[in-house]
């Protein structure tokens, strides 16, 4: 039986089961902190990973954005085998780490800036799920970086595929933080209730949608009634702040996060958008002691990765 993800330190987290990790989030009674990371782009403090930046302001939880399985690549990360790149950030932070995938096929990608411009790696195929699997990652969550066209037929297609091949490994979160180009699916209509049955019914364990606040017209209310029902199918659930308000003020950030507590959501993301690359490590700290409080930051921020 898994512990609560509040109390699990780095040795718990090694011997975790896909099963494991999704029980102790549900343990942890909406107190679990997400936080999104670029690997490919300077990191805030030079030579040490952003990874472990959030990690030792309070992260729970890594999610990698711009991944690209196939030529990984990790600034600050000390010299380590392509393929081992994943679990040598894991022996680094003492937390279990996602990654983005992004089901556009080639040539249909929407116009964005050169910053999220695709690569083969983070293109959401079977191959680089099943790359992902071999690598140690423990979550993949189907979305879109800004401008990409990702829709949500394309996300649930691709549940569907990777559900029946890799489900049983790892753990799949699906959902959209902002419209990622597809501006038929903007605002209210970026997550609707449809969109939850159909990606409950293609295999989402983990379904994402934006945090109150972050997207014109999503409301606590709106999003409360998603969660809600999400629930209802025994689907766990992310609010997002993917719009770069991570990098708002602090007064700003606690806003959100008690929005997003009242939600009933089981797990709290921020984004990478600080000064880019990752949150502001002022926010992650001060949403962390916003949901969970002092105790349980401060344990989190504590523990060290040899526990």
């Amino acid at each position: 039986m898994a512990k609560r993800l509040l109390d699990c330190y780095s040795s718990d987290f090694s011997q975790f089961t896909r099963e494991d990790l999704l029980e102790s989030v549900v343990k942890s009674e909406g107190r679990v902190l997400a936080c999104e990371t670029i690997g490919t782009i300077r990191p805030m403090l030079g030579d040490v990973t952003n990874a472990e930046f959030v990690s030792a302001m309070g992260a729970d939880i890594i999610l990698l954005n711009m991944f690209d399985v196939k030529s990984p690549h990790i600034q600050g990360l000390p010299e380590t085998p392509p393929m081992e790149t994943v679990r040598m950030l894991k022996r680094l932070t003492g937390r279990p780490i996602g990654i983005n995938l992004e089901p556009v096929d080639a040539g249909e990608e929407g116009e964005t800036d050169p910053l999220w411009q695709m690569s083969e790696g983070r293109r959401a195929t079977l191959e680089n799920a099943e790359l992902a699997c071999e690598m140690g990652v423990d979550m993949i969550l189907l979305t879109g970086n800004p401008g990409m066209g990702v829709s949500n037929e394309a996300i649930e297609r691709t549940l569907r595929l990777y559900k029946e091949k890799v489900g049983n490994r790892i753990v799949l979160a699906a959902g959209k933080m902002h419209a990622a180009g597809i501006l038929e699916e903007a605002a209210e209509n970026i997550m609707t209730r449809e969109d939850v049955r159909r990606f409950w019914d293609a295999g989402a364990d983990i379904i994402l949608f934006p945090a109150p606040g972050t997207v014109p017209g999503i409301t606590v209310e709106y999003v409360r009634e998603l969660v809600t029902y999400a629930h209802s199918l025994g689907a766990l659930t992310i609010t997002a702040i993917g719009t770069s308000q991570e990098g708002a003020d602090t007064d700003t950030i606690k806003q959100l996060a008690l929005w997003c507590k009242m939600t009933g959501t089981d797990i709290h993301h921020l984004g990478d958008a600080g000064y880019a690359g990752m949150s502001l490590p002022e926010n992650i700290q001060a949403y962390s002691v916003a949901v969970r409080g002092i105790r349980h930051t401060y344990h989190r921020i504590a523990a060290s990765v040899r526990r």
